[in-house]
Order: C-alpha cells, then structure tokens, then sequence
C-alpha cells in the first residue's frame, strides 16, 4: 500500500503514570499531544509501524534492525514492572530493508530483541491503545554521517511503496537536555539554538539546512533526537506532507516535541 503516517514523539518515562505519578502534570501538554496523535494514527488504520529510537541497542558504524517475532514494552529500568504492551513483528517488510540496506551498501546489523527499550516503549504505550494487531519494526541510528541516515530513511521508503500494507513510522526522540541549569546535561546557549533551529527546518521541511546543520551545535545541544529524525526526514523525501506541531514544552529543561507530517 503506502506510508500513512509519519510522527515525530517525545519518550519521558515521567509520561507513564506509574513513573511520572504527580510530576505527569508538569507534561499535560505532551501527554494532550500524544492522546490526539493517537486518534490520528487511529484514524490512518497502519497495518505496519516503524519505531525509530535512539535507545535500544546500537552500534556507531551500523544501523540496527531489530528482526524479533514479538515483543514487549520495557520500563523496568524507571521501576514499572507493570506496564507491559506486547506486539508481534513483520517479517515481510523487516526482510526487504535488510536486502535492500545490502544492496546499497548501507550497513545494518540485526538484532533479535525482544524487549523494547523506553525511546519506542514511552511512545508504543500512548499511540497503540486501539491497534490490537498492528505490528511493529524497531529501528536504531548510528553514528555515521547526516547524509547516510537521510539515505538509509530513503531506502526505508522505498520499500514502503512496495509493500501491500499501510505504514506508519514514528521517530522517538527528545531534543535539548540543555535548556536550563537543572537540566540533565546542564545549561548550554546550544540548546535553545538547537530545538529552535530543528523545529525551523522540520516545518518547512529543509532537508538541506538538517543536513547543514553544525556538528557542534548539534553535540553540544545534548539531544538525543535529531539522527531519528533525519531518517524520518528521509522516509518523507519526495513526499507532499504538511507539518503539523501538536506541541513543544521542556518543564525539565529537556525539549519534548510531539509532530506530525500530514500526509
């Protein structure tokens, strides 16, 4: 079929109301936003959704695809051993991006994991409520160059035209930690920098300033979003879509970001 869905999200584990318990209301911005991104994603009816997070296992040399047949989310590294959300995984569509990644010389590893980490738990637990057989593909950056997560995104679309089934992919990923002195990486005037200018080149979908954008500005940002992103922004390559912020808040001093491209 096609792509029908394309979302940027946050991933605090302070959102799960077991973790966050009063401090959840500090986010009701980002949780409003995640409960209508919901209904959207809902309304799309994806048969299929990539989960692109920059927490699970990975590699600085290699994309990571994560081939489990099933999974579960996994919060009990932030004490909730309670919220489990399963999932099976898609055979179909995992297998032709490892081909595809092969014959362009995109290097991939494959993973088997079963359990998901918090950057595609967080998110998976807010937007799959009422997709009780959606299937589910996770996805790792790496730390190769800008340019080879735009093309790996690339690649990921084009496998998504071939396949009969409706896609959605949503990258996990917070911006900034360095918006204020309490934050967890401290103060750095980059952070500001960082999650204005990201939000700039997202909403008029300038490929060309991500790809631009300084290294150092981007390090010293302490974001653990932006390679997520970029690949997204190369699922999206070609595609007509509007951007569309549901809403941007950093009660902690780390930017939380929840968007959609409106396809």
């Amino acid at each position: 079929m096609s792509l029908v869905f394309a979302g940027i999200t946050p991933h605090p584990p302070l959102l799960i109301p077991s973790i966050g318990q009063g401090s959840i209301k500090k986010l009701e911005k980002t949780k409003l936003a995640l409960e209508q991104m919901e209904k959207d994603l809902y309304t799309a009816h994806p048969e299929i959704l990539i989960i692109i997070s920059p927490h699970g296992h990975s590699f600085k040399d290699a994309f990571t695809l994560n081939i489990n047949p099933d999974y579960q989310t996994d919060l009990r590294a932030f004490g909730d051993l309670a919220t489990k959300v399963k999932f099976h995984g898609d055979t179909s569509l995992s297998t032709s991006i490892r081909e595809a990644a092969s014959k362009e010389h995109i290097p991939t590893t494959m993973i088997s994991e079963p359990n998901l980490d918090h950057g595609a738990s967080v998110p998976l637990v807010y937007l799959t409520p009422h997709l009780k057989n959606l299937k589910i593909i996770p996805i790792g950056f790496c730390d190769l160059d800008f340019k080879t997560h735009l093309n790996f995104g690339a690649m990921i679309k084009e496998k998504i035209a071939d396949t009969n089934k409706r896609v959605a992919v949503i990258a996990s990923g917070d911006l900034s930690h360095a918006l204020i002195t309490d934050a967890p990486a401290g103060y750095s005037a980059a952070g500001p920098e960082f999650d204005n200018k990201i939000q700039e080149l997202l909403a008029s979908h300038n490929l060309a300033g991500m790809l631009q954008l300084d290294k150092t500005l981007v390090t010293d940002a302490a974001e653990c979003g932006f390679r997520s992103f970029l690949i997204l922004m190369g699922v999206l390559q070609g595609v007509r879509a509007t951007y569309k912020s549901y809403a941007y808040e950093s009660p902690f001093g780390v930017g939380y970001l929840t968007a959609n491209f409106v396809l």
